[in-house]
C-alpha cells in the first residue's frame, strides 16, 4: 500500500507478512544494541499512534538526549499524521521521520521493523501485540511494550514463547505495567515484601471509573475500521476493561502476592449501563475473587460507568498490618505493628519506565518484563474468562485454553465483521 494513501487501511490481511520484509530486518536488526556508549544516537520507531502511543514516544524522546524518532505506523492516516505533528511541535530536534518512513495500514509493523531502527514502541490495540512483539523480537529491535500483552492464553503463550526468544538474544522488553516505576509504590510493596505488615492475607483493589470515550460511526466506515477506532469495546481488540484498564490493579494485587500464580478465579459481571451497540459487547462491571496459596485471597472490582463514584486504591491485609495504596491522592501508609507512611520524592511514572530503559540499552544491560507481562496479563483474562462463563477457572485451565478472540478468517479492508454476542453466564462457554 502506498504509505501516503487517504485509505485508513490496506485490504491486505494483517497476518500476512512481507518476506522481503521479513528478511531485511532478520539481517539488519538483530542485534540492534548489544552495548552503547551515551553519545551512540538511538533510532525509535512507533507502531500505534493514538494517545497512549504518543504519550509514550514523548517520554522515550525526553528519557534520553541521544534518542531520535526515524519511523512511525498506524492503521490509520489521520492519527498518524496527528501524532507527528504533535511530537514535532514538543521534540523539534528529536523527531526525524521522513514521509517515505510513515507508514499507514495494516502492513505498517512490518514496515516499521524493516527500518533501521533500534526500538519500537508497540502501542496498538492489545489484541495485535503477540504477534507485533513476535515480529520485533524477530526483526532484532528492543521493544517497549504496552499493557496488556495478549487478549487470550493462545496471545498469551506465544509471548511467552517470544520472551525465551528476546532472551536468547539480548533484546529488551520494557513493560507499561507504569506503577511498578512508580518511586512510592515500590517503597510500599518493598516493605511488604520484608515483612512489614506480615503475612499477606488478601488484597483488595477498586479501579472504578467512568466510561471512555466512543467514536460514532461515520458512512464510510467499514465494519473493521469501525471496530478499530472504538477498539476498547471489542473483546478481540482489548480483552474488555478487566484485561485493558484494570490489569493495573490486577497487576498490584500479584505484586503483593510476589507475583505467584493464583490457584483459580470465581468472578461476576455484566453489562447494565452501556447497553448500546456503540459499546460493542463488552461488560461495563466485574467483580472478581482469586484463590492464592494458603487461603490468600485477591478481589478485584472494577467499573466502566457515567455518573459513578470513582476510586483506584488497593488495600493489603497481613497478618501484622495493613498496607493502603491511593496513588492518585498520594496515599501511601502502613497501619499495624510497623506503622509507616511514605514521604519520599515523587516521580513521573510514565518518564522512569522509559529512563530506566534506555539507561539499561546503554549498560549492555537490556529490562525483559515479558514473561511479567504475560503473567499478569492472563490473570485478566482468567477474571473475565469466569465472569463471561459463570464457572470457577483455574491457573491451569486458563493457561491451556484454545479460546482465539480474534475473527477467525484474515482482516481486510470490506470484510463483514458482526458484533458478537453479550457473553451470558451460564451459557456461555468455556473453551
Amino acid at each position: 500500500m502506498n504509505n501516503t494513501s487517504d485509505t485508513p487501511l490496506n485490504r491486505r490481511s494483517f497476518l500476512t507478512r512481507s518476506a522481503a520484509a521479513v528478511a531485511a530486518t532478520s539481517v539488519l536488526g538483530f542485534p540492534a544494541i548489544v552495548r552503547a556508549d551515551n553519545e551512540k544516537i538511538l533510532k525509535i520507531g512507533i507502531v500505534g499512534c493514538g494517545g497512549r502511543g504518543t504519550g509514550a514516544l514523548g517520554n522515550a524522546l525526553s528519557a534520553d538526549k541521544n534518542v531520535i524518532v526515524t519511523a512511525m505506523g498506524d492503521i490509520a492516516r489521520d492519527r498518524l499524521y496527528t501524532s507527528f505533528e504533535n511530537i514535532s511541535k514538543t521534540k523539534p530536534d528529536q523527531v526525524k521521520v521522513e514521509e517515505g518512513q510513515k507508514f499507514v495500514g495494516l502492513e505498517a509493523i512490518d514496515q516499521v521493523l524493516a527500518t533501521d531502527i533500534d526500538v519500537v514502541i508497540l502501542t496498538t490495540p492489545p489484541g495485535f501485540r503477540p504477534q507485533h512483539l513476535k515480529k520485533a523480537i524477530a526483526a532484532g529491535k528492543h521493544v517497549f511494550c504496552e499493557k496488556p500483552v495478549a487478549v487470550d492464553a493462545p496471545g498469551v503463550r506465544d509471548v511467552i514463547a517470544t520472551a525465551a526468544e528476546a532472551k536468547k538474544k539480548g533484546l529488551g522488553i520494557q513493560s507499561g505495567f507504569c506503577w511498578r516505576s512508580n518511586y512510592a509504590e515500590r517503597e510500599v510493596f518493598k516493605k511488604i515484601h520484608e515483612g512489614a505488615i506480615g503475612d499477606v492475607r488478601s488484597y483488595y483493589g477498586t479501579y472504578l471509573g467512568n466510561s471512555p470515550w466512543v467514536k460514532e460511526r461515520k458512512p464510510e466506515w467499514t465494519d473493521l475500521e469501525w471496530q478499530l477506532r472504538n477498539w476498547m469495546y471489542f473483546t478481540w481488540l482489548s480483552g474488555d476493561h478487566l484485561v485493558e484498564q484494570a490489569i493495573h490493579t490486577v497487576d498490584k494485587m500479584s505484586w503483593a502476592f510476589k507475583d505467584v500464580d493464583p490457584i483459580s478465579v470465581t468472578a461476576l459481571g455484566g453489562r447494565q449501563q452501556r447497553i448500546e451497540e456503540q459499546y460493542g459487547h463488552i461488560y461495563d462491571h466485574f467483580a472478581v475473587s482469586y484463590e492464592f496459596p494458603e487461603g490468600a485471597r485477591g478481589f478485584v472490582y472494577c467499573r466502566q460507568q457515567a455518573g459513578c463514584d470513582n476510586e483506584n486504591a488497593d488495600e493489603i491485609i497481613g497478618a501484622e498490618g495493613v498496607a493502603r495504596i491511593n496513588g492518585f491522592r498520594k496515599l501511601r501508609t502502613i497501619t499495624g505493628k510497623n506503622t509507616w507512611k511514605y514521604d519520599g520524592p515523587a516521580n513521573d511514572m510514565y518518564q522512569t519506565e522509559h529512563e530506566e530503559m534506555f539507561a539499561a540499552l546503554r549498560k549492555g544491560t537490556p529490562l525483559n518484563y515479558a514473561e511479567k507481562l504475560a503473567h499478569s496479563t492472563l490473570m485478566g483474562i482468567m477474571g473475565r474468562m469466569s465472569a463471561y462463563t459463570g464457572k470457577t477457572i483455574t491457573w491451569e485451565q486458563a493457561m491451556k485454553s484454545e479460546e482465539v478472540l480474534a475473527p477467525k478468517e484474515p482482516l481486510t479492508w470490506d470484510m463483514k465483521l458482526a458484533i458478537p454476542p453479550v457473553a451470558m453466564p451460564g451459557r456461555t462457554k468455556f473453551y
